[in-house]
């Protein structure tokens, strides 16, 4: 039936070769500002080890005193395993410092850059604006 319908055989060869490309762009970081970086130190609430992308949820105290609710990005599951991560780096009670790159609208979400965990051990991409 194929060669009757050359069409289709373009069709059902391209189908198979997008299907077996990796899908890499599902969504832009440009929401976060990548010339900007804040250090939050805080509480770990929770660490969710999920695709496409790890979530930290830091509760941070602000200048007055109040505590606010940090949703902090980080890569993906696998990218992270391989650069020594698990699904227990972060430990609800934790007590750490995460180096960001903040939203640009200003609300309590980041891009994660750098953490440094309770037992010193550190995670990320450590550079001059690391924490000491």
């Amino acid at each position: 039936m194929l060669r009757y319908f050359p069409g289709v055989r373009v069709a059902l060869l391209a189908t198979g070769v997008l299907a077996a490309l990796p899908i890499a762009a599902h969504h832009s970081f440009a929401i976060f500002d990548r010339d900007k970086q804040v250090t939050l130190s805080g509480t770990v609430k929770e660490f969710q080890w999920t695709n496409p992308h790890v979530f930290v949820q830091l509760i941070v105290k602000n200048a007055e005193g109040v505590d606010e609710e940090w949703s902090i990005e980080g890569a993906s599951p696998n990218m992270l395993f391989r650069s020594g991560w698990t699904n227990q780096s972060f430990k609800p009670g934790d007590q750490v410092t995460i180096v960001v790159n903040p939203l640009r609208d200003g609300s309590h979400g980041a891009n994660f850059v750098f953490a440094r965990l309770p037992d010193g051990k550190t995670l990320g991409q450590l550079n001059s604006r690391a924490p000491g």
